[in-house]
């Protein structure tokens, strides 16, 4: 089986992590293919041996790239496509149709409540996806919260089967010679307390509550492991509150258990996840997290993940401060990560594409 995934980027946000992570556990044979740029992911990518294959998308009204996927689909006759993120899901699946794929699978990565990839929903955003969302075979939501926020959009319940993230357990273990290797790198003391932050540093995010909560957690440092549009914002908002030289823009990293490995909590305060990959990851290296919203955590039954804390904003700053006070130092990961091993996601990805190819007349798309 020959399996095409279509993503919109490939720089280290957590769909492009995604992704590269469950890549070498499909049995399948996979190239991919991203709409725009190169990214440190595609470089990553690229040294496993996967081709990485560049639409060269100048912007969202360059319909060029449609034309550019079809002729890659059609020459390299791929059994599946399977499409990432928002424009890829809509460009992807277009192209797949014109290029008579027999399977055409989405996974929904990024669909809020009131955003999509950071941006804010509108009524020509969601009738493009729907409409795009009918030209393919089934969609795959990475958790229940999304499966229901696609249904209340319109897709119907049949063309929506639920597939969560995957995490490699063992890959994201707490490593004590790695701890104190990263920290000697980023300049951070030994016994220093770090509050982590991972993700885009964009509005949705909201890690400016942590940036501004720094004068009240003295003598803690905060490091902030990602890049996006708010990196000036909340290099000024620490240089207001003084604490400049307690935070740590460490920008995109490959080695997220390093970063982790380097952390004593990690803080998710954003308001809007689809799944909470870093959550699920953190737990997986012995952290205890504080968190806003996370399906991946929320869906689960009650007390499953005892590392995890929901926190309101308004109490984060005080949460915090309690754990700067005493540490908890690393636990134990929880028994229900493995609902979220990586290979149980691969494994079912393979049986759905399988399921597909079975299902749908040849015929028909040929």
């Amino acid at each position: 089986m020959k399996v095409l995934h279509v993503i919109t980027g490939l720089a280290a946000g957590g769909a492009e992590q995604q992704l590269r992570s469950l890549l070498p556990h499909l049995g399948v044979r996979s190239e991919v293919a991203v709409l725009t740029g190169r990214g440190v992911v595609a470089d990553a990518i690229e040294r496993t041996g996967v081709p990485v294959h560049y639409a060269g998308m100048r912007g969202n009204r360059d319909l060029r790239a449609v034309g550019r996927l079809a002729r890659l689909m059609r020459s390299r006759r791929y059994d599946v496509v399977h499409t990432h993120l928002y424009r890829a899901c809509v460009y992807g699946r277009l192209a797949a149709r014109l290029a008579n794929v027999p399977a055409i699978v989405a996974t929904e990565h990024s669909i809020g409540c009131e955003h999509i990839e950071g941006r804010r929903l509108t009524h020509p955003i969601r009738a493009l996806y729907l409409a795009s969302e009918r030209l393919g075979h089934l969609t795959v939501a990475v958790s229940p919260s999304v499966a229901d926020r696609l249904a209340r959009w319109g897709v119907h319940r049949s063309r929506i089967v639920v597939i969560p993230n995957g995490v490699d357990g063992t890959a994201f273990g707490f490593d004590a010679a790695l701890r104190r290797r990263t920290r000697k790198r980023l300049g951070l003391a030994d016994d220093a307390f770090v509050i982590g932050g991972v993700g885009r540093l964009e509005p949705g995010k909201r890690f400016d509550l942590l940036v501004e909560a720094m004068p009240s957690l003295e003598p803690a440092v905060l490091l902030l492991v990602g890049s996006g549009s708010c990196e000036p914002r909340l290099r000024e908002l620490a240089r207001a509150a003084g604490a400049d030289r307690r935070v740590i823009f460490a920008g995109e990293s490959l080695d997220v258990r390093a970063m982790l490995s380097a952390m004593d909590v990690l803080a998710a305060p954003s308001a809007e996840e689809t799944f909470g990959l870093a959550v699920v990851e953190a737990l997986a290296c012995g952290l205890p997290v504080l968190y806003d919203t996370c399906p991946a955590i929320d869906d689960l039954p009650p007390g499953s993940a005892p590392g995890a804390r929901r926190v309101a904003p308004d109490r984060l700053a005080a949460e915090l401060s309690a754990l700067v006070a005493r540490p908890p130092g690393r636990l134990a990961p929880p028994d229900a990560l493995r609902l979220y091993e990586i290979r149980r996601q691969a494994g079912q990805l393979e049986s759905l594409y399988l399921r597909l190819l079975g299902a749908v007349p040849t015929e028909e798309y040929r």
